[in-house]
């Protein structure tokens, strides 16, 4: 039976669903006030023209808006020269551009556009008085720069949750990559376990099966025996290794000393496992500092386990001396008197190993073939540790390949800190930037309305009725714009300057050129 495989782009239309649906709603509840006025009776075709045009031009806003939310934005500032209902739709459109704009640049440069482009065209076109270029740009500043503020101020409190995630995320990872360190530590630790112990009595135990397969009074059967005893000691001390370069950490720092046994409790096991082994030891050299101790507790056991393998029956030589304010320690094997005993190939781990054990110590290892034949293991330790070369401290790592680098917790926390920095910064310039614009606004508009239109109150209370315009002192140059719904002829009206808007305060009404009244109508 085929399996049917929905079509990439019917799963897309299914993953974009929740989008969509947002946009739908979102164009119905820009479309609603700027139809409403159009779907009333009575109907014409002129005004069903309009409506379509109308709901199209707000379905195009609201598909770009998602992508290009400032092109949107500009499309409905645009729509709103030919139908002031468009202002509902300026909130909206300027909300989802600060919310969706990565950059606040372009914005900032359209805002300053249109309200240059409005000023010309209101002020130098269309010739519209002040007053009305002071709603225009009111309406800009509150119904298009506010919003896309408090658009602008929400994405960086996502922003900021965001940070807080990936700060979250990088502890996570932190605290694991602690964790994983302690388990490769633990898994070298077993490692050089493995190798110090198994490795040292596997040695013993192939170098007496050995011994037992060349003794001249053993029965054939035994002695084929023995052969296969340690073939299988050699086998084993091939997994072995292959068990410990699966464990081991690549520069991974050695452990602690494994056994309290000492360097005459290994030469004693060497002596009954066959070897010839010569021990001497300096007064003081058997009571070392514990660091100093196990290095050469381990240089010893090395030593001997690499003699037993590949010098069989060669006597060897330990001295441990102690001059001064270190500790020398010496086994040297003399040339193999027989082949080394079968069993896997040298990898020079163990002296690699104990190098670094040695070099963590304070100390220095020089191990090689001597000139007249034999092999010898020299090491000096320092009595204390110094502060360059302690037991906790690590070889450096080789540099990790180039690649993607997860995000660490320092900079995950600078990352946060930003994210609230730039919140805090937001919403301070939310609140105070309309204000702001709002006072210069005001400062610009108030010398333009005002200008040649002030009659302060004393002269006022001097004008006399009945006197001629003439015989008017103080009388300004220029009067305000009659108020909307006032039909008084032969009036004028004059400001007390009144900030910010300028409004009408004083009226004065003339017959024959004579001031016939005068009042105050707005308190």
């Amino acid at each position: 039976m085929t399996r049917w495989k929905v079509p990439r782009r019917i799963r897309q239309a299914i993953a974009d669903r929740p989008a969509a649906a947002r946009d739908v709603l979102l164009w119905a509840v820009v479309a609603a006030p700027l139809a409403y006025p159009r779907v009333t009776p009575p109907h014409s075709w002129r005004s069903l023209s309009l409506l379509a045009a109308v709901l199209l031009v707000v379905a195009v806003a609201v598909a770009v808006s998602r992508h290009r939310p400032l092109a949107a934005l500009v499309l409905v500032v645009l729509g709103s020269l030919a139908d002031g209902n468009f202002v509902f739709a300026i909130p909206v459109f300027s909300y989802l551009t600060g919310r969706r704009s990565a950059t606040a640049g372009p914005a900032a440069v359209a805002f300053a556009l249109i309200a240059a482009g409005g000023t010309a065209l209101n002020l130098g076109l269309l010739g519209t008085g002040a007053a009305t270029w002071f709603l225009l740009a009111s309406v800009l500043l509150f119904a298009g720069v506010f919003p896309w503020l408090v658009g602008r101020h929400r994405r960086q409190q996502q922003e900021l949750a965001e940070a807080g995630r990936r700060h979250a995320a990088a502890l996570v990872r932190e605290e694991r990559g602690v964790a994983e360190r302690i388990r490769l530590r633990e898994r070298a630790r077993i490692a050089q376990e493995m190798h110090d112990s198994l490795g040292h009595d596997l040695s013993l135990i192939a170098l007496r099966a050995a011994a037992l397969e060349v003794a001249a009074d053993l029965d054939p059967r035994h002695r084929a025996a023995a052969g296969e005893l340690r073939a299988s000691v050699g086998a084993a001390t091939e997994r072995l290794h292959e068990i410990i370069g699966l464990l081991r950490e690549e520069g991974g720092r050695s452990p602690t000393r494994p056994s309290d046994e000492g360097v005459d409790d290994l030469v004693e096991g060497a002596r009954e496992a066959g070897m010839t082994v010569r021990l001497e030891m300096a007064p003081g050299a058997t009571e070392l500092p514990a660091l100093a101790g196990y290095a050469a507790h381990r240089v010893v056991r090395e030593a001997l386990t690499n003699a037993a393998r590949y010098a069989p029956g060669a006597p060897v030589d330990v001295r441990l001396a102690r001059t001064g304010d270190r500790v020398e320690v010496a086994v040297v094997n003399a040339p193999p008197a027989a082949a080394p005993l079968p069993g896997p190939p040298s990898h020079g781990s163990g002296l690699l190993a104990l190098a670094e054990r040695v070099r963590l110590a304070g100390g220095t290892l020089d191990a090689g073939p001597r000139d007249g034949g034999g092999f010898a293991v020299r090491a000096r330790l320092p009595l204390s540790a110094t502060p360059d070369a302690r037991p906790g401290d690590e070889p450096e790592r080789p540099a990790a390949a180039p690649g993607p680098v997860p995000e660490r917790p320092a900079d995950a926390e600078r990352r946060l800190r930003d994210a609230r920095r730039r919140v805090r910064r937001s919403l301070l310039v939310a609140l105070g930037a309309p204000a702001g614009l709002g006072l210069v606004l005001s400062l610009v508009y108030y010398p333009m309305a005002t200008a040649g239109t002030v009659l302060d109150r004393e002269t006022f209370e001097g004008m006399r009725l009945g006197a001629t315009r003439a015989e008017l002192p103080g009388l300004p140059r220029r009067q305000l714009d009659r108020p909307a719904g006032v039909d008084r002829a032969g009036c004028e009206y004059y400001t007390d300057g009144n900030f910010p808007l300028a409004q009408p305060t004083w009226r004065l009404c003339f017959v024959a050129g004579r001031l016939t009244s005068k009042e105050r109508i707005n308190q």
